[in-house]
């Protein structure tokens, strides 16, 4: 059924009004902090624009009072100032009106260009809080808030997408309302002069608003196309650069290389179209509004029985304000623009802070409210630590994925004594990951509890995890010294040499780091590609011996290594066995030959325990 057109105008207003007030509330949980400063700013446009149409409309009359000095005595204001001033300064009128609007443009000039100023200061402020917000929230983020994300997309986030809110959402807000201040009011003051002059450009400017509607979708689409070609690129640098070794060896470089012109290029089709649509409000309003005037000067005799004379005053003002008006409609017409181009940005931050906030990675929304994306993270001295005394527990412990039908791990129940080494074996896909993810806090139990001594880890969760260390089969090494991913995580003003030393030694680093001539302040290398796998490995030991953790959690640790290298890490291990409480997960059953106990897990569940000979020799088996 067709709709009348004054219901379809109706239902297309109010559809347009929902859409702002969606993209406005976007906006405003995106930003961070307070907005109390936009309101500063708005009054700053409000008084810029306000100077403005005062001296434009004051240069049409300036000019006929210096055609016409007499006409002073027209004026009632200026009649009054006029009889105040004696005969012989009279002269000198006319003069200091001109002066007058020619200091009042030179202010408005001045606010013009302190509200540019402090417009990009605010946004670029605002824009690094954003990252740092972010940031903040991702590593605050639940464990599974990563296991759906990749790292490219997060990188992008905080760089590529901040930068389109800063560069084509914020600023491009704050100089849309304060070009349409300026429009306004012009109109409001061409209107007073002449409404019919005002009229015509209205009708000039409809074909470019038409313009502007019917390109709507191809400017969102070509925001989207840039966004996601520019993720897309970011993923490619970091498969390629981050392995290249086996890029290099597989000799897969073309792969990639084709990847990037493909991704390179898309980019560059979705910013050529939009930077170049941009240039067609100016070259539009320019046209047009100059051929308005020539033909209102053509044709006023004809059409308007007007004398070219009689309306000099009138065109002077229209033409005046057509100086100023016609970059601000186009830079209006250009903010629009970065606005329809910024809605994808704007939707990708948006809708990622409000999966962070479902995940609990976010304390609160209300950005606007002045409150942070994400809670600070605590200090070592703010957290209250647990006290490890005699054992910890894993009480019918139950974990299930969001995406599974089934328990990825169930009702595992074990306890283990301070000093103790344990290993968990099994077949990959058994569920030890999952069960170590859950004993470092990582993933919260669909049922069952963790308990220090009888107390639950889970009403102090980050005191639990200040008492892991935990050493992956892969250790990540910063590009830094020896000594910095020793001591990971600590300014190097408060780094303890000392400590450093001790560590390294018991973590069979002495060796080493006496063959290297700066030792400790031997750089690592991005990634730590100057250290082999062993020495690797004995740095994450270290490192988890420098913060004094009291529980290592050894996942694969040796499973990537040599047999040689292997011992010596295994040797590091053994010297810590009743020193340290140590969880061992390995395929390699001689590494977990000295542990007092050993799990075998199968589908999510124990189904043997014991020690080494009951469990791999099978000479027992409970």
């Amino acid at each position: 059924m067709l709709l009348p057109p004054t219901a379809g105008l109706i239902s297309t207003c109010l559809r347009k009004r929902r859409q702002m007030l969606s993209y406005l509330s976007k906006f405003l949980y995106v930003l961070p902090g307070s907005g109390r400063g936009l309101v500063a700013l708005l009054l700053v446009f409000t008084l810029s624009s306000s100077l403005e149409m005062v001296g434009i409309g004051a240069v049409g009359p300036f000019l006929w009072l210096a055609a016409h000095p007499e006409a002073v005595q027209q004026v009632p204001l200026l009649q009054d100032i006029h009889r105040q001033l004696a005969p012989e300064q009279t002269r000198y009128f006319i003069p200091a009106l001109g002066i007058a609007l020619a200091v009042l443009f030179c202010l408005k000039a001045l606010l013009i260009f302190v509200a540019r100023f402090l417009t990009f200061q605010y946004s670029l402020n605002k824009t690094s809080q954003l990252r740092s917000n972010l940031l903040r929230a991702y590593l605050a983020a639940p464990y599974t808030f990563y296991l759906n994300r990749d790292t490219a997309g997060l990188i992008n986030n905080m760089m590529g997408e901040t930068e389109n809110f800063c560069h084509r959402c914020m600023i491009p807000l704050l100089e849309f309302t304060a070009h349409a201040i300026t429009i306004v009011l012009l109109f409001l003051m061409l209107a007073r002069v002449d409404l019919t002059l005002l009229l015509l450009i209205g009708v000039v400017l409809l074909p470019l608003t038409l313009l502007f509607y019917l390109l709507k979708g191809k400017i969102r689409e070509w925001g989207k196309q840039s966004s996601e070609s520019f993720h897309d690129i970011l993923r490619v640098i970091q498969n390629s650069m981050g392995g290249i070794k086996e890029t290099q060896v597989i000799g897969c470089q073309s792969f990639f290389e084709q990847q990037m012109d493909r991704y390179a290029r898309r980019n560059a089709e979705a910013v050529t179209r939009f930077f170049s649509l941009q240039a067609l409000p100016r070259v539009t309003v320019e046209t047009l509004l100059m051929v308005l005037v020539l033909l209102l000067v053509a044709l006023a005799d004809l059409f308007l029985h007007k004398a070219i004379a009689d309306i000099l005053a009138v065109l002077t003002i229209f033409a005046v304000a057509s100086v100023r008006l016609i970059p601000a409609i186009n830079q209006l017409a250009g903010s629009f623009t970065m606005l329809q181009a910024s809605s994808y940005a704007l939707d990708m931050l948006y809708h990622d802070l409000r999966s962070l906030e479902a995940e609990g990675g976010l304390t609160a929304a209300a950005g606007a409210a002045g409150q942070s994306l994400a809670p600070p993270s605590p200090s070592p001295d703010s957290v209250s630590p647990i006290q490890f005394v005699h054992q910890f527990e894993l009480k019918n412990l139950t974990y299930r994925y969001r995406s599974s039908s089934q328990n990825a791990i169930e009702g595992i129940s074990l306890t283990v004594q301070k000093g103790e080494s344990i290993a968990f074996i099994g077949k990959s896909g058994a569920g030890k990951t999952t069960l170590v993810d859950v004993m470092l806090g990582l993933l919260q139990p669909t049922a069952g509890d963790l308990e220090v001594d009888g107390v639950s880890v889970y009403s102090n969760l980050r005191g639990w995890q200040d008492l892991i260390g935990y050493i992956p089969q892969t250790i990540f090494l910063c590009d830094g010294t020896i000594e910095q991913n020793i001591a990971f995580g600590v300014p190097d003003a408060l780094i303890d040499r000392d400590r450093v030393t001790a560590v390294a030694r018991i973590a069979q680093l002495s060796e080493l780091l006496e063959q290297l001539p700066e030792g400790l302040q031997t750089s690592v290398g991005e990634r730590g590609v100057r250290l082999s796998g062993g020495q690797r490995q004995r740095v994450g030991i270290a490192r988890a011996l420098y913060h004094g953790r009291e529980i290592l959690i050894l996942d694969e640790a040796t499973a990537a290594l040599d047999n040689e290298t292997e011992s010596l890490v295994t040797q590091a291990i053994q010297a810590l066995a009743g020193v340290k409480t140590m969880i061992i997960i390995a395929h390699r059953l001689t590494t977990v030959k000295h542990c007092d106990r050993i799990y075998q897990i199968d589908c999510g569940r124990v189904v043997k325990v014991g020690t080494y000979a009951e469990v791999v020799e099978g000479q027992a088996v409970r």
